[in-house]
């Protein structure tokens, strides 16, 4: 992994976000990370870069991606607030323009559909508890998907089952039709958030991760 590139995160003190900011930081990777209330933060590293605000002010946005290669998101939805996700992506893809930056990576749940889909009845069925239970969320993400396919960045969409916040790390399962497991460990979802950086395969596409 190369260490002179600098990647944006969004979301990366959140439940999975927090595995995947210390993973780029011991690789020895320079972080940028966009954070409400930086003064609460106890992490620190020569590689990390703090930026105060939020993904919904275009400004904070600009100020992060601005210097780096790759910006990628681990958003999760703040309790009490609209739904953040459409917001977020288009104020990315907004400052991605203007800094000439390509590479987008970002999670999201196994709830959004996308055309080469081919559900099982376990994916469908959760798929239609969260449209039921989180009306607005899961159609701010089905948005958020529709925004990313009419940008043309190099996009990833990462559709995830449950996230176990454990250290452990499993081989796990891709697919771009149905999500194979009901479970994705915090580990390997921070390890393969970091290979797709540099990986070209899931270019434009919204592979499903589960434990194997």
């Amino acid at each position: 992994m190369q260490t002179n590139y600098k990647t944006a995160i969004l979301g990366g003190t959140g439940k999975s976000g927090s595995f995947l900011t210390r993973h780029l930081l011991k690789l020895q990777m320079p972080v940028k990370m966009l954070h409400r209330n930086p003064e609460s933060l106890t992490i620190q590293s020569p590689f990390l870069v703090i930026v105060k605000g939020d993904a919904r002010d275009p400004r904070a946005v600009r100020s992060l991606i601005k210097d780096c290669e790759f910006v990628i998101s681990t958003l999760g939805q703040p309790k009490g607030e609209a739904s953040i996700f459409s917001d977020a992506t288009r104020n990315v893809i907004s400052a991605m323009k203007l800094f000439q930056i390509k590479r987008y990576i970002v999670t999201t749940g196994l709830n959004v559909d996308s055309p080469l889909d081919n559900k099982s009845e376990n994916t469908a069925a959760a798929t239609e508890w969260m449209k039921i239970n989180y009306p607005k969320t899961t159609a701010d993400k089905q948005t958020e998907w529709e925004i990313l396919n009419a940008s043309d960045l190099d996009w990833t969409l990462v559709r995830l089952p449950l996230i176990e916040l454990t250290e452990n790390k499993h081989e796990i399962s891709i697919s771009l039709n149905d999500c194979t497991g009901d479970k994705i460990s915090a580990t390997s979802l921070a390890n393969f958030l970091a290979e797709q950086l540099e990986d070209k395969t899931y270019y434009r596409q919204a592979p499903f991760i589960s434990n194997a």
